[in-house]
C-alpha cells in the first residue's frame, strides 16, 4: 500500500472516532469512507495490473498473489437437523443442505 492510502485509512479511523463522539456528522464520515473505498479499489486494480503486466519477468509474485486470492474455506460446521440433533457426517450434511435449499 502506498503512503497516501495508509494516511487516508488512518484519517478514516480518526473520523470514525470523531463521529462516535458527536464531533462529525454521519454524511461527513460516509464521504471519507467512500473516498477510502475508492482509493483501496484503485490501488488493488493497479497492483493486479502490474502483476499481470510483469508476469513474464516476475512470475513468482504473480503466482503468490494468485494463490493468496484463491484460498477458500472447505469445511462446513456441524448443523442441527429438524429434530435438533447435530449432524456430523458429510452425507447427512449434504442431505440437510439440499433439503433446505431445494
Amino acid at each position: 500500500m502506498s503512503k497516501e492510502l495508509l494516511e487516508k485509512l488512518k484519517g478514516k479511523k480518526e473520523f470514525y472516532r470523531m463521529w462516535k463522539k458527536g464531533l462529525a456528522t454521519w454524511e461527513e464520515y460516509r464521504n471519507v469512507v467512500r473516498v477510502c473505498r475508492d482509493a483501496t479499489r484503485k490501488a488493488k486494480a493497479h497492483l493486479e495490473l502490474n502483476l499481470a503486466r510483469d508476469v513474464k519477468d516476475n512470475n513468482k509474485g504473480f503466482f503468490k498473489y494468485n494463490s493468496s486470492e484463491r484460498k477458500t474455506r472447505e469445511n462446513v460446521d456441524p448443523l442441527l437437523n429438524e429434530v435438533g440433533v447435530l449432524v456430523m457426517e458429510d452425507m447427512e450434511t449434504v442431505d440437510l443442505l439440499n433439503a433446505f435449499f431445494a
